[in-house]
């Protein structure tokens, strides 16, 4: 599937990705249209529109689900996310599999700089 085709399996994709982001109390699924998780201003985790799930990693867990699930980093509007794999749609549906990479994803981003809230008091 083209990653910029909207996937009509989307509305299941979104409950298992629900579920993923439920088993860590810690994190809120944020975004109505494009679902997504972040901390302190970093996404880590992203449904986008074609269907396929985005996971950010530090570069070692990065270069071994690579490898273990034989995917690619994540392509979005013809550009390379460097630091995101394509999560396979057969592994989104493994969601105790998957958690020990969200969990991952979580510890990664937890040790990056917070980014300076846009918000305006």
């Amino acid at each position: 599937m083209s990653p910029n085709k909207e996937d009509p399996n989307l509305a299941a994709k979104l409950e298992l990705y629900r579920a993923l982001v439920q088993t860590n109390p810690e994190v809120e699924l944020k975004g109505a249209s494009h679902p997504y998780t972040s901390l302190n201003g970093h996404m880590f985790s992203y449904l986008h529109p074609s269907g396929s799930l985005a996971l950010r990693l530090g570069e070692k867990e990065r270069e071994e689900f690579l490898r273990k699930y034989e995917t690619t980093l994540f392509k979005a509007y013809g550009v390379v996310q460097k630091e995101y794999v394509t999560v396979p749609d057969s592994l989104l549906k493994k969601t105790k599999a998957l958690a020990k990479y969200f969990e991952l994803s979580f510890a990664y981003v937890r040790t990056l700089k917070p980014k300076p809230s846009k918000k305006k008091s």
